[in-house]
């Protein structure tokens, strides 16, 4: 038989799904018999254990994986580095794989990573993920999942994360103490924590000094750099521009750069910009 799931061997033995699972986890919950039936079954029909599966497993692969959602990044590309010399250091290997911000890209990669290539996951999610059953999915094989920088809220797991809100807060004072008037602020993502909570440290900051809220200065960017761009170009040749700008990625920065570049305007003397990096 081929594309043996959890499933087909489950109903091939007239069991439950959790029963099944749990004897391929050597649980204490099931019996003795009925785990030398399972594992007999798996075997016969040629069913690829999971490799993480408590008692099933005797070699590891030494390798870790890291999925992000780019690499012409310089946060990502320190945390690279960073996570390689700790696992050399360790004896285990590092496997980077990109999403391109892309949520489909990401589920079928954290589904490839199921089939024990690797002894666990680190990744920062993609700026379109919003539904998270792949990662329930990998939480229910026991593999082990870390988050950082960008991370899902409601998956209990492991999270590397920044004070985003303390840090949208201070960069948007840093503007307005530095004589901003007005200030915009540049989103990768609606759906990003990360994001969100650097947007609201902003919008605090801007009540505590008294400085009115517009929606108009709030510009929600996408993956598309052109039209990015040319949301910049369009906010930046207003006759009321902002004179200060923060970013929420690296990567809004240097776009707002270099269209100021191209428009002639000088930074900071015309505009102010401060970004997360």
């Amino acid at each position: 038989m081929s594309s043996i799931t959890l499933a087909t061997l489950a109903k091939e033995l007239k069991l439950s799904i959790s029963t099944v699972s749990k004897a391929l986890h050597d649980s204490h919950e099931i019996s003795e018999q009925t785990k030398l039936i399972v594992l007999l079954k798996a075997k016969e029909l040629n069913y690829q254990v999971n490799p993480f599966a408590s008692g099933l497993r005797k070699q590891k692969s030494k390798t870790i994986a890291v999925v992000i959602p780019e690499i012409d990044d310089n946060f990502f590309t320190l945390a690279i580095n960073g996570i390689e010399s700790v696992a050399q250091v360790k004896g285990y290997h590092v496997l980077i794989y990109l999403t391109h911000e892309d949520v489909k890209k990401e589920a079928t990669i954290t589904g490839l990573l199921q089939n024990g290539r690797v002894d666990g996951i680190m990744i920062s999610i993609s700026t379109e993920t919003g539904d998270s059953s792949h990662f329930e999915e990998l939480k229910s094989k026991e593999i082990p999942l870390v988050f950082f920088d960008r991370v899902v809220e409601n998956i209990s797991s492991p999270k590397i994360i920044t004070n985003d809100f303390e840090s949208g807060f201070k960069a948007t004072e840093h503007l307005i103490e530095n004589g901003c008037k007005r200030i915009a602020f540049l989103s990768i993502s609606n759906t990003l924590s990360i994001s969100n909570n650097r947007m609201k440290g902003y919008e605090d900051a801007l009540k505590k000094y008294g400085m009115k809220y517009e929606p108009d200065l709030v510009i929600a960017c996408d993956n598309h750099e052109e039209k990015t761009r040319s949301l910049f170009r369009k906010i930046l040749k207003k006759k009321k521009r902002p004179d200060g700008i923060v970013a929420s990625v690296e990567k809004l920065a240097i776009n707002a750069y270099e269209i100021c570049n191209e428009l002639g305007l000088k930074i900071p003397d015309d505009v102010k910009i401060i970004s997360f990096s």
